[in-house]
């Protein structure tokens, strides 16, 4: 049940036709899975946060940098030096005292996701490289857990959400190739993507509107213009295939 508070902050979303007190109660029932506090989880969080996520799992182990500022919503020039989540914690907490932020600074592996997924209601691709994002996709399925993916490069960037042996996963799409190299990125990029993303996951937690299901979402941003590409489960993907 929300309290008269969270009624009041959150009215201008109750509102929204179809969605009501219910799927507010849904949002605040949830325990997200956050992978990555850079330029993506930056947008994602704030805005899971915002939107009243009861608590939000944050994962990353890097520590704030200058070249980070660009992008990294979530920091400050005085956060340089710190740990991302301890920042990103403190951040988000004084934005929505009603959320609880469970963060940790693992690397993240095939060794500690399944547990780092326990109890998530969902799981959040804001990663930067692909090995992890494949640990990621690999664990969401075997657990049973949708997964909102996203990726940026320079002005551009795609989403595409995962739900576990119904839909493409993330193996399914990239089938296993791997890039290495500094990624390019305008600010932009991950704050757009990552609006999509935080839309995606208030979607699949509320069952409101259609996903980001068989469908890869792409974004131009020298040309804004948006374009899809079907993707199709592989029925021998090594991650959600029928073996």
């Amino acid at each position: 049940m929300l309290d008269a508070l969270e009624t009041q902050r959150y009215f201008r979303q109750i509102a929204i036709e179809g969605f009501g007190e219910q799927a507010q109660e849904k949002l605040k029932a949830a325990r997200v899975f956050l992978a990555g506090a850079g330029g993506l989880g930056s947008t994602i969080s704030l805005l899971l946060a915002a939107a009243g996520i009861g608590s939000i799992r944050l994962a990353d182990n890097g520590r704030v940098e200058l070249g980070n500022l660009n992008r990294q919503l979530l920091y400050t020039d005085a956060d340089e030096g710190a740990p991302k989540v301890e920042r990103a914690s403190r951040r988000l907490a004084a934005l929505n005292p009603g959320v609880v932020i469970e963060a940790t600074s693992e690397t993240l592996d095939p060794g500690n996701l399944a547990g780092l997924l326990e109890g998530c209601s969902l799981a959040v691709d804001a990663l930067d490289n692909l090995p992890t994002r494949y640990a990621l996709n690999e664990a969401s399925v075997r657990a049973g857990i949708p997964l909102v993916h996203g990726a940026i490069n320079g002005f551009d960037g795609q989403a595409m959400t995962v739900l576990p042996r119904r839909s493409a996963c993330l193996m399914c799409l990239f089938r296993g190739a791997a890039r290495t190299g500094v990624i390019p990125v305008i600010g932009t990029a991950p704050a757009l993507i990552g609006a999509i993303e935080a839309t995606e996951a208030v979607k699949v937690l509320t069952g409101i509107g259609t996903p980001l299901t068989g469908r890869l979402l792409l974004y131009d941003g020298r040309a804004m213009s948006f374009s899809e590409l079907e993707v199709k489960r592989d029925p021998g993907c090594p991650h959600c295939g029928s073996s």
